[in-house]
């Protein structure tokens, strides 16, 4: 999505921290803000009216948090590109981010300059952890229990080449281009080597793949 520009929406209960954010981001010409709100509730009904690129989600918030937020976000079929944004750095609360279908997970003492550098990653269609967490959720997601071997080799040879490319961090519409096949083709097969893998999310799948390649 380089050359258009990525609609964004908020979603944080602190609005001295969105006010910031929010300046920080109109210094980009390629991202434009087109909602924000305090609380998961708000959020869900404005992502039905409208279709954001990118969705900036935090975690603690009162009444329905980020975590139950992003779940039902997924479980209504919202396509954007969502990152937690949290101060949490709780190794659980990673993962289960991750899982529940996350695209990143960014925490807020980041310096400016860093997030919007990750946002503009995601938008790209990379995913993103803040650094001091890669390592966590790499150890995290490595089941012992496990046969690698055997796991890829449930995959047919299209599906190993879209894992290899996710494991890339790149989207549908990336992998789409390259193999020269539709999003829709790419999305099924990315449903079906998930459930091969018995994994939730295409970000945990990436996680697996680079942390097997390094060893």
């Amino acid at each position: 999505m380089p050359s258009e520009v990525a609609t964004i929406l908020m979603v944080d209960d602190h609005p001295l921290f969105r006010k910031g954010l929010k300046q920080l981001l109109e210094l980009e010409d390629s991202l434009k803000i087109i909602a924000e709100c305090s609380k998961g509730q708000d959020a869900l009904e404005i992502v039905k009216n409208n279709e954001p690129d990118l969705i900036l989600l935090d975690l603690n918030m009162q009444g329905l948090d980020g975590l139950e937020t992003l779940r039902m976000m997924r479980a209504q079929g919202v396509a954007a590109r969502i990152i937690m944004l949290t101060v949490s750095d709780n190794d659980a609360d990673v993962i289960q981010c991750i899982r529940a279908g996350a695209d990143g997970y960014l925490l807020k003492d980041m310096e400016p300059e860093d997030i919007l550098d990750k946002i503009k990653q995601v938008v790209l269609g990379r995913m993103v952890i803040s650094e001091r967490l890669a390592e966590v959720l790499a150890t995290a997601l490595r089941k012992p229990d496990r046969s690698d071997d055997n796991l890829l080799a449930t995959l047919t040879s299209r599906e190993y080449e879209i894992l290899m490319r996710i494991a890339q961090g790149y989207s549908n519409k990336i992998i789409a281009r390259e193999l020269g096949i539709s999003d829709g083709t790419v999305k099924v097969h990315v449903k079906h080597l998930l459930k091969k893998l018995n994994m939730r999310s295409r970000v945990e799948a990436a996680v697996w793949m680079v942390n097997k390649q390094k060893n």
